[in-house]
């Protein structure tokens, strides 16, 4: 199946998202559709899919002119499309999901189950992936999760599946799983659009790419014919730094210490200290343990043996309450499960930790609190339409940068980050790292937990190690290498 999309308009009040994009992919082929937070990949993506219209352009698939009003539509067509966060019910086994909502019955009315594991058994043998469709979800990983996402589309019978921010929360032997799934699929016929910002994997993956900027088309072409650093330059407009960030600075006091931190299997006899003004990196794989230390530390993680001290004075948190008035900050790596809440605007979710200091009385003082909003907002150049609008409007990276603004008006004496880049663009990214800079200069005493080596290795002054709850070994400055990094995270020492 070939998919056209031509000269497509859409605005939201004054804002014009897309102009005069065309895009296009075919049968057999993998396609990158790239662009900064808010360039308009999702709003294409959402025409396509059927969830809103276009203002004006066209639409054609195989030839032939078409239009979808409902997401139903776009379905049956043939086109699937598989979100970032992944739309799977932990607590139902494999066929179950994949086919909620179209359940097979038997002739007196009940769910038949046969049926059904045999049809998914058929779409399992085509994907040549080794599955049981009475396992329950919440056994998977990741990877195969998504894997169930997409042969859930086959049942479907699509025959274009858009793959928005697949590998967000994979590591990197699941992301090689899904790829060799995309490239079976793509051997069979099957189109695939993939929205990413991990410009490596796109390389590494997809046959043709296509740009977005500020919602026009700036860029499209083979693949074969562009690099990353190319690639990265048409998403931003110009130049993206690659260089190391790491900057002379001098370090104050001590701020957080840790000593002998355990927490049953999840860590063990973790000891490190942080100082202001140092940018202290936390790494290893998946299943290190590192999260897990610092919602401990953080008071959301649950109870732990060791000692924590804040400023030289020993502290046990209980809860989230008492690590903010300890000047704790903690910017989590799950942004839509624990960094907004949707039903908030923008200005709330991105002051809400100051409300207790800016309250008389029991009342919030309103202004202030704009007044603090409106500051970091400038700074971190939130792009948004109106601060009363519902968090949910913005982009992935506009929402990260408003949990970080609720964090900085909180004026913290330690901020950890979580994975603070991720599923965000590379424009974005560069402005968080600024921040992240910016704060060290100001003598916060900064922890980054990241699993991507170049974050840590431009970022930090020194990183912690973790194999398996534990700290495998300690770089600093130059000595901080993939190669290093790679080798003690696999258990060398």
């Amino acid at each position: 199946m070939t998919l056209e999309m031509r000269n497509i308009y859409k605005s939201f009040g004054a804002n014009d998202v897309l102009r005069d994009i065309d895009f296009s992919v075919k049968a057999g082929e993998i396609c990158a559709l790239l662009g900064e937070n808010g360039a308009g990949k999702s709003t294409l993506m959402n025409i396509l899919g059927g969830i809103i219209p276009a203002d004006s352009g066209s639409m054609h698939l195989d030839g032939k002119p078409v239009q979808f009003r409902t997401p139903a539509e776009s379905l049956d067509a043939g086109i699937a499309f598989i979100h970032q966060e992944l739309n799977l019910v932990n607590d139902l086994a494999i066929f179950e999901n994949m086919f909620i909502g179209r359940e097979l019955k038997t002739k007196a009315g009940f769910l038949d189950a046969k049926q059904m594991c045999g049809r998914c058994q058929e779409v399992f043998k085509r994907m040549d992936v080794d599955l049981d469709p009475r396992t329950m979800v919440r056994e998977l990983d990741a990877s195969y999760k998504q894997i169930v996402e997409i042969a859930r589309a086959l049942l479907m019978e699509a025959s274009i599946i858009i793959m928005d921010e697949p590998t967000t929360s994979l590591t990197d032997p699941e992301i090689d799983r899904v790829f060799d799934m995309m490239r079976t699929l793509q051997s069979q016929g099957v189109a695939i659009v993939f929205i990413s910002h991990k410009l490596r994997e796109v390389m590494a993956v997809c046959s043709r790419y296509t740009v977005l900027r500020d919602g026009a088309m700036v860029a499209q072409g083979d693949v074969a014919d562009t690099d990353v650093d190319q690639l990265a330059r048409h998403m931003v407009g110009h130049e993206v730094r690659t260089e190391s960030l790491r900057r002379e600075r001098e370090l104050g006091r001590e701020v957080l210490r840790a000593e002998n931190l355990s927490q049953g299997r999840r860590f063990q006899g973790i000891s490190f200290s942080v100082r202001a003004g140092e940018v202290l990196g936390f790494t290893g794989l998946l299943g290190d343990g590192r999260s897990e230390l610092f919602q401990a530390v953080f008071g959301s993680g649950g109870r732990y043996e060791g000692q924590v001290y804040v400023e030289g004075q020993p502290v046990t948190v209980r809860g989230t309450p008492q690590a903010v008035e300890l000047g704790i900050g903690y910017v989590p790596r799950d942004r839509k499960e624990n960094g907004i809440i949707k039903d908030m605007d923008i200005l709330e979710n991105g002051s809400i930790v100051t409300w207790p200091r800016k309250a008389k009385l029991g009342l919030i003082d309103w202004k202030a609190v704009r007044e603090g909003f409106r500051s970091q907002a400038e700074s971190l150049k939130i792009k948004m339409a109106g601060e009363e609008e519902l968090i949910g409007s913005l982009s992935g990276g506009n929402q990260q940068k408003v949990v970080l603004a609720k964090w900085l008006n909180a004026g913290p004496k330690v901020l950890i980050f979580d994975n603070p880049t991720q599923g965000v663009d590379v424009g974005a990214k560069e402005d968080i790292y600024d921040t992240i800079l910016d704060l060290a200069g100001q003598g916060v005493a900064v922890v980054v937990l990241s699993s991507e080596a170049q974050e840590i290795i431009r970022l930090c002054d020194r990183t912690l190690v973790l194999y398996h709850g534990r700290i495998q070994g300690e770089l600093s400055g130059e000595e901080i290498t993939d190669q290093k990094i790679m080798h003690l995270a696999t258990g060398a020492t």
